[in-house]
């Protein structure tokens, strides 16, 4: 299998190369980025062929691409992709505006490619064993869920991400959809209202918000919140966290995605110490999962509908702060 990298623009399209380099039978036939600068240095440091345009890479016929390029071109790169008759892996958020993402779901349909949304977090076994918890009622009746997610601000490692016309918001875009999606595929209902407070109390230099405080009703009756933030310094010896606590009538559960770890300390070498996580990364079962759809011609585990009421619920967040007041995800189309 040929898959080729629309864009290096995100940060996980690092990882992703590793994680395909890791899949038997698929072939990195490389990547395209119009930045000279990005463009030699990930050519260099992973041997890959860089193509100038997304137009050549396309050319070359590949059976697969992933979309990680700024969150504002996603809808043009994932038109491009599937005019070409490749399927997709778009990394979050799928868009910026919901016109945007109807887009995109035109443009996909049109062309009978598959679409998969990037939300590796469904693949990390902590996850997965919650979710067990919760469908087989070990914790009985959900009274509540609480979720966190909070990181180092990107803007240190690519500038966009604090630029709202190429990121289309900040931490609350950036981190909300993540939770958005589990308590949406855990709990398997739809967020019927969110309320939010969103600010900026981290990184005055920006324009976008670094922090955002969400109070979600969900369709099945259960209250829960999303507290997302880029509000990890920049020596936090972690990239950041994932986290939930659902507490249920007969019991509670408390995951951290992340949690395993070994403390590393290095002299002299920038910061004082790290963890090493060696807990599963999900994102490669995310990416098998892709490559599985691919190659079965089967529908991929995490659709685009999954990426695009995610992005509801982060848009509502942003609404809702706006306005003083809640707002159901679904009134936005």
């Amino acid at each position: 299998m040929r898959i080729g990298i629309l864009s290096f623009a995100h940060l996980h399209a690092e990882g992703y190369v590793q994680n395909l380099r890791r899949i038997s039978g698929v072939e990195v036939i490389g990547f395209s980025d119009t930045d000279p600068e990005r463009g030699r240095r990930i050519s260099q440091s992973f041997g890959l062929r860089w193509f100038w345009t997304h137009e050549d890479l396309l050319a070359e016929a590949p059976d697969a691409v992933i979309v990680t390029s700024e969150n504002a071109h996603h809808r043009e790169h994932v038109a491009m992709a599937a005019a070409a008759g490749a399927d997709v892996l778009c990394e979050k958020p799928v868009a910026t505006t919901v016109a945007d993402a109807l887009a995109m779901q035109e443009a996909v349909e049109r062309s009978g490619v598959r679409f998969m949304t990037a939300f590796p977090m469904r693949f990390s076994p902590a996850v997965q064993a919650l979710r067990d918890m919760v469908r087989s009622g070990e914790l009985g009746r959900v009274l509540a869920v609480v979720g966190v997610n909070h990181s180092e601000n990107p803007k240190r490692h690519r500038a966009w991400f604090a630029q709202k016309a190429l990121a289309g918001g900040g931490a609350t875009l950036d981190h909300t959809v993540h939770l958005a999606d589990l308590y949406r595929w855990i709990f398997e209902t739809e967020v019927g209202e969110v309320a939010a407070e969103v600010a900026n109390p981290f990184d005055p230099e920006v324009n976008v918000d670094t922090a955002g405080l969400l109070l979600l009703r969900l369709e099945n009756g259960i209250p829960a919140s999303i507290d997302a933030s880029w509000s990890r310094p920049n020596h936090y010896p972690r990239w950041g966290h994932v986290k939930m606590e659902v507490v249920g009538e007969r019991g509670t559960a408390i995951l951290d995605a992340f949690a395993g770890h070994l403390h590393v300390w290095r002299k002299g070498a920038g910061r004082d110490y790290e963890w090493l996580g060696y807990h599963p990364d999900p994102a490669q079962g995310m990416m098998e999962a892709f490559v599985r759809s691919v190659r079965d011609q089967s529908e991929p585990p995490v659709t685009w509908r999954d990426g695009f009421e995610a992005m509801r619920v982060a848009l509502a967040a942003y609404r809702a702060a706006e306005a003083g007041v809640p707002v159901d995800p679904r009134s936005l189309v």
